[in-house]
């Protein structure tokens, strides 16, 4: 049986930080496992233009512990007003890796996402010239269409014909949660990467809704039936190149999760790398864990894997149940058993 796992240092290729005292906080959790993270921008006020930013990264640089090495790849957030040659520029200078696609109220401080996309056109049409990628959040918002049911209705009314008309831009779709994501995702180029995070592997809906209501397992997208949690555990194992890790850890305390119309959000930072290996050990397929979190996210975004190692050992982790910030607790992703890995 193994008892440890060495793998070249792992990547984050969707993280919430926040910003202020929760950024603070939250930020070595991080910090400790992994080695970058693609940031993303939905501050109030979003992230929208280079200055914004530049200025971002400096406030996440300072936050970070002593000694730490730490790089966050910046975002910006795409929204109607957006300016192809601010993007161009930011893209030029080294400051961003992406562009985050928000429809319009699919999630946490996404009212500045987009409604139109013919406006944006110029942007992608920009961005696929450059090589730079679009991120996209893939839910549709319309009110008659079932929660359950977002994520497809987007890849046939929304991604499929922006990737048509728009040839050569590179698209991740983060966080997958349907089979209907993982068949499309297979069934296109190498510039189209998909995204899984930690908990769509561990949590269905009935985790959310079965024997009441559990808060600190709502998100956004939300979590799916069985069948579609097995079709993430199977891509995600399966050392594919177009599957890799982003966790979309996502911060709130606990006075926001838990209200009549809580936040969406998993807060998984602290504990995704145990959670990990126990999930790939049990799908026989520790062999395969560094590809997701370490080797096919550089690789999708052109980018060198760590040399830098981080090991797993098979010791029961101590982990706390809460991180404390200056604006109240926020609760760490409980995954509904007890975890046999830890970070050595």
């Amino acid at each position: 049986m193994t008892s440890t796992l060495t793998i070249r240092r792992p990547d984050d290729w969707h993280l919430h930080l926040r910003d202020g005292a929760m950024l603070r906080a939250v930020l070595p959790e991080t910090a400790r496992h992994f080695g970058r993270a693609i940031i993303m921008p939905n501050l109030v006020p979003p992230v929208v233009t280079g200055a914004q930013a530049a200025a971002y990264r400096d406030r996440i640089l300072a936050a970070l512990p002593e000694g730490s090495d730490f790089t966050p790849l910046m975002t910006l957030y795409l929204t109607e007003d957006s300016d192809p040659a601010d993007v161009e520029a930011a893209h030029a200078s080294g400051l961003i890796r992406a562009v985050k696609l928000y429809p319009a109220g699919a999630t946490t401080n996404s009212a500045s996402g987009v409604t139109n996309f013919d406006k944006v056109r110029p942007v992608l049409e920009k961005m696929a010239g450059i090589g730079l990628p679009l991120c996209v959040h893939g839910e549709v918002t319309d009110a008659d269409i079932d929660i359950f049911d977002r994520e497809a209705v987007f890849i046939d009314r929304i991604l499929d014909p922006i990737r048509r008309s728009t040839p050569g831009l590179r698209v991740v779709m983060e966080h997958i949660t349907t089979s209907d994501a993982v068949d499309y995702a297979r069934s296109q180029g190498s510039d189209l990467g998909a995204t899984i995070t930690t908990h769509h592997l561990v949590i269905n809906r009935n985790h959310i809704l079965a024997g009441g209501i559990k808060p600190h397992y709502y998100c956004l997208p939300v979590a799916k039936r069985e069948e579609h949690r097995l079709a993430l555990r199977a891509a995600a194992t399966s050392g594919e190149a177009r599957f890799f890790l982003g966790t979309d850890s996502a911060p709130h305390t606990d006075a926001n999760k838990l209200l009549p119309c809580g936040c969406a959000g998993c807060f998984t930072a602290t504990n995704t790398m145990s959670i990990l290996a126990q999930v790939f050990e049990e799908d026989s397929a520790l062999g395969r864990l560094e590809r997701f979190a370490s080797l096919n996210g550089p690789a999708f975004y052109g980018l060198p894997p760590h040399d830098s190692t981080l090991t797993l050992e098979k010791k029961t982790p101590d982990y706390p149940a809460q991180i404390s910030t200056d604006d109240g607790p926020v609760t760490v992703f409980d995954p509904g058993f007890p975890l046999t890995w830890r970070v050595a």
